[in-house]
C-alpha cells in the first residue's frame, strides 16, 4: 500500500512539475509576443510617418521600455537559450527608433532590418527547444 501512495505522489508531482513548466514558458511566450508585436507595430507606424519627431520620440521612450522590462522578466530555463535574441530583437527595434528621432533613414532602415533577422533567430531558437510564439491576435 505505501509504495502504491509513493508512486502516485511521485506521479502527481512529476505532472505537477511539467504542468507549471508548461504554464511559466506559456507566461514567457505570452510576454515576449506582447513586446514584440508591440515594438513591430510602432517601427510600421514610424515607417509610414517617418517625418514625425514627435511620434519618434515617443515611440524611442516605448522602445526604451520594452527592452527593460525584456531585461528584467523572470526566464525560464526551457527557453534560456532564446532569451538573449529576444532582447537583440528589442534592443534594434531601440536603435531602430533613436534613427528616426535623430531623421536618419537609412540607419533607421538597418536597425529595422536587424530588428526583424533577430525576431526570426528567435523564433527558430524556441521551435528548436519545442516552443513557439502565440499568435498575439488570438485569445488564449
Amino acid at each position: 500500500m505505501n509504495s502504491r501512495r509513493a508512486v502516485l505522489v511521485g506521479a502527481l508531482g512529476l505532472a505537477s512539475a511539467l504542468i507549471s513548466g508548461q504554464a511559466f514558458a506559456g507566461s514567457y511566450l505570452n510576454r515576449a509576443v506582447f513586446l514584440i508585436h508591440g515594438a513591430r507595430r510602432e517601427c510600421d507606424t514610424m515607417r509610414a510617418r517617418f517625418g514625425d519627431k514627435e511620434l519618434a520620440r515617443i515611440a524611442y521612450r516605448m522602445a526604451q521600455a520594452r527592452r527593460e522590462s525584456a531585461s528584467d522578466m523572470m526566464v525560464p530555463k526551457e527557453v534560456v537559450q532564446a532569451h538573449p535574441h529576444l532582447l537583440l530583437t528589442l534592443e534594434n527595434y531601440e536603435r531602430a527608433a533613436d534613427a528616426a528621432v535623430a531623421g536618419e533613414a537609412s540607419r533607421f532602415m538597418l536597425y529595422s532590418q536587424r530588428a526583424q533577422d533577430e525576431e526570426r533567430t528567435f523564433r527558430a531558437v524556441l521551435k528548436q527547444l519545442g516552443w513557439e510564439l502565440p499568435d498575439p491576435k488570438k485569445p488564449r
